[in-house]
């Protein structure tokens, strides 16, 4: 009998399935956060310049595990990106002219 073994050491291939439109991805250019005991919650927001409201685009919930490993993502590409592309600025967001 042949035995289906993967090796441990070899990183495993995941594809990932997504249909078109969210393929396409949505634009926010405002995020909030906010987290319970068990779980963080990031909210993407759609701010238009000189509008008092902005709209929800996405909601993602995540366990603090994964919320941590996001994060470690984060820096590092933000870090590759700052390598190659030179430092990104800090603004303070205005809530009545937008931001990027």
């Amino acid at each position: 009998m042949a035995e289906n073994k993967t090796d441990p050491n070899k990183p495993m291939q995941l594809e990932v399935q997504m249909d078109e439109a969210t393929a396409q991805g949505i634009y926010a250019n405002l995020a909030g956060v906010t987290h319970s005991e068990t779980e963080f919650i990031f909210d993407f927001l759609f701010l238009q310049p000189n509008q008092p409201k902005a709209k929800l685009r996405s909601r993602v919930v995540s366990s603090p595990v994964h919320t941590k490993r996001f994060l470690a993502a984060l820096l590092e590409n933000i870090k590759r990106y700052e390598e190659r592309f030179g430092v990104i600025p800090e603004r303070a967001v205005n809530l009545t002219q937008g931001h990027s």
